[in-house]
């Protein structure tokens, strides 16, 4: 059961960010399309693609959690023990946790402070685009907890054929 949730999370997530991204190249390139065409631009084109982008990388960080994406420092507890690296790998698995469930809360209270302005060229919540910020942290803090136990026990994030982790952390 919960493995079956994890892919259709996964699974979800990865599709939700191509989509997110899709829209936000076909905006950008009708826009400049039509800027160097026909001298008028979209109004609302550079914001709504600005508010996507946010989205996206919000998103995006629980993914890039999940596979190893992020800049981490890890040649302490490759050197440690086997016992000392599972209780380091054990505080960063904690420390991470209460960060992302204090950021969850935060950023809540961040979109509610904010529900009652709007964008200047589409006249969208402004808590809409502010949103990202919970539910990326909330993502996060899902896709920590489902590999924690292999992250902890033996140091490894998951594996899959598209994303290529330690890749993306070296950009």
């Amino acid at each position: 059961m919960l493995d079956r949730f994890e892919r259709g999370l996964v699974a979800a997530n990865r599709w939700l960010l191509i989509l997110l991204l899709l829209a936000m190249a076909v905006i950008i390139f009708t826009n400049v399309v039509l800027r160097y065409t026909t001298g008028d631009s979209i109004i609302w084109a550079e914001e709504v693609a600005r508010h996507m982008m946010i989205w996206v990388a919000f998103l995006g960080a629980g993914l890039a959690l999940r596979f190893g994406g992020h800049v981490a420092i890890d040649n302490l507890h490759r050197a440690v023990s086997t016992r000392a690296a599972r209780a380091m790998r054990s505080v960063v698995v904690l420390g991470l946790s209460a960060f992302f469930i204090f950021m969850t809360y935060a950023s809540s209270d961040y979109v509610w402070r904010t529900r009652f302005q709007s964008t200047a060229a589409t006249d969208i919540p402004i808590s809409f685009i502010y949103a990202a910020m919970p539910v990326g942290f909330l993502l996060m803090l899902v896709h920590l907890l489902l590999i924690a136990r292999s992250y902890i026990l033996e140091g490894e994030f998951e594996r899959s054929e598209e994303i290529d982790g330690e890749a993306a952390g070296s950009l």
